[in-house]
C-alpha cells in the first residue's frame, strides 16, 4: 500500500488500456529511451542489460485497471469488513505470539507497540501469506509510461526499484508485489524499501519477503522517522452534535488545531485528551450517515503509510481488536498455569 494509494480516481475513458499485456516500446522519444538513457549517465547502468529487461517486460492493461479503482474509493461501512474479520484479528494474535520477541525489541526502539505492527502487515498482507502477485518490473514500467495520471511519480519508483536490485541483488524481472509496484510482508514501495527496510535480525540481509523480524522492524522503523509519538493517543471518537464541522474536515489529516478548539464549537470527545493535544477531524461514511474521529499525530503517522483515512483507521481498529484478543488469551493462559 503507502503513499502511492492516494491517488485520485479519474474517469476510465482517459486511460487507454486493454486486458492484454505487450512489451514496452523502447524507441518512444524522450521515454523510454530518454529513462534509459538517464539510468545509464547518472547511475552506471550497462545499456544493453536495461534495455534486455526492458524487452522482458509486458505493459499490462489489468494493472491499470486496478489503480483506477483502489478499495480506499469505498466508503467506510463497505471498506470496514475487508480488514475487521474473524480470521484477521485471529492471524495477528497468532502472528504477535510467534513473533513476540520482535515485537518488543520493535517497541522498545521505535515506540510502536506490537498491535499497530502486527496490524499494519495484516492489512497489507495478512502477516505475509498475501505478498502480490504481478512483477514489480511490469508494474512500474506499465504505470510510469502509460499511466499519466501518475507518471512521474512511478518514473522515480522505478529508478529507485532498478538501484534497489542493484543494491540488494535482486533480479528485477522475478520479484512480484502489488499492481503498483509494492513490496514484500510489508508491501514497501522501493524508495521506502531503500530508505527505511532494516536488517532486524542481525543476518545481514533486508529481507522484507521471508524474514517476518525485518519487516516488524522495518515497520517500526518507518514509523519512527515519520514522527510516531511513544505512547500517544491515537484517535477518539467525538460527538459532533449541530456543529458545522465541513470546514473542519476539510483542513485534512494532519492534526491543525486544539482539542479546546472542538469543544469551544460544542463538539464532545468519546474519550478524554489534554485541551492543548493537537487533533484533526476526520469523516467516516456510515450508512445512516457520517461518524467523526479526532485523529492526534499517530493517526497522521499511519496515514503516512497508505494517505487514506479508511486505511488508517482499519489499521487502529484492526489493532485494538488484535490486542484485546491476545490479552484475553494471555490472562486465560496465565490462570490456566495457575491451576496446574
Amino acid at each position: 500500500m503507502q503513499a502511492w494509494r492516494n491517488i485520485a480516481l479519474i474517469p476510465f475513458f482517459l486511460v487507454a488500456c486493454t486486458s492484454m499485456a505487450r512489451a514496452p516500446d523502447l524507441s518512444r522519444q524522450g521515454d523510454m529511451g530518454a529513462f534509459i538513457t538517464e539510468m545509464v549517465q547518472r547511475h552506471g547502468f550497462d545499456r544493453a542489460q536495461l534495455e534486455s529487461w526492458f524487452r522482458a517486460t509486458r505493459v499490462r492493461g489489468d494493472i491499470i485497471d486496478a489503480i483506477s479503482r483502489p478499495a480506499e474509493s469505498k466508503p467506510w461501512y463497505q471498506y470496514r469488513p475487508i480488514f475487521l474479520q474473524a480470521g484477521r484479528i485471529e492471524g495477528g494474535v497468532q502472528f504477535w505470539t510467534e513473533h513476540a520477541q520482535a515485537l518488543d525489541r520493535a517497541e522498545k526502539i521505535y515506540g510502536v507497540p506490537p498491535q499497530i505492527i502486527t496490524a499494519i502487515l495484516g492489512v497489507e498482507t495478512r502477516y505475509g501469506s498475501r505478498q502480490g502477485r504481478y512483477r514489480v518490473m511490469d508494474s512500474l514500467v506499465t504505470l510510469a509510461f502509460d499511466y499519466p495520471p501518475r507518471a512521474a511519480f512511478f518514473k522515480d519508483e522505478l529508478e529507485q526499484y532498478l538501484l534497489l536490485a542493484r543494491e540488494e541483488g535482486l533480479d528485477p524481472l522475478a520479484v512480484t508485489g502489488s499492481y503498483a509496484g509494492a513490496m514484500g510482508q510489508t508491501q514497501f514501495i522501493a524508495s521506502s524499501y531503500r530508505h527505511y527496510a532494516v536488517d532486524f535480525d542481525g543476518d545481514g540481509e533486508r529481507d522484507l519477503w521471508h524474514n517476518a523480524a525485518d519487516a516488524v522492524g522495518s515497520v517500526g522503523n518507518y514509523f519512527k522517522e515519520h514522527g510516531w509519538q511513544r505512547g500517544a493517543a491515537i484517535a477518539v471518537p467525538v460527538m459532533v452534535g449541530d456543529a458545522r464541522v465541513a470546514a473542519l474536515v476539510a483542513k485534512g489529516l494532519k492534526p491543525s488545531f486544539r482539542v479546546v478548539d472542538l469543544q469551544h464549537r460544542g463538539i464532545k470527545l468519546g474519550k478524554p485528551l489534554s485541551g492543548d493535544d493537537m487533533v484533526a477531524l476526520i469523516e467516516l461514511e456510515q450508512q445512516d450517515g457520517p461518524e467523526y474521529w479526532a485523529g492526534l499525530q499517530n493517526f497522521y503517522v499511519i496515514t503516512r503509510y497508505n494517505h487514506s483515512p479508511l486505511y488508517a483507521m482499519a489499521v487502529y481498529q484492526l489493532s485494538e481488536e488484535i490486542r484485546d484478543m491476545h490479552d484475553k488469551q494471555s490472562d486465560d493462559n496465565e490462570h490456566v498455569g495457575r491451576r496446574h
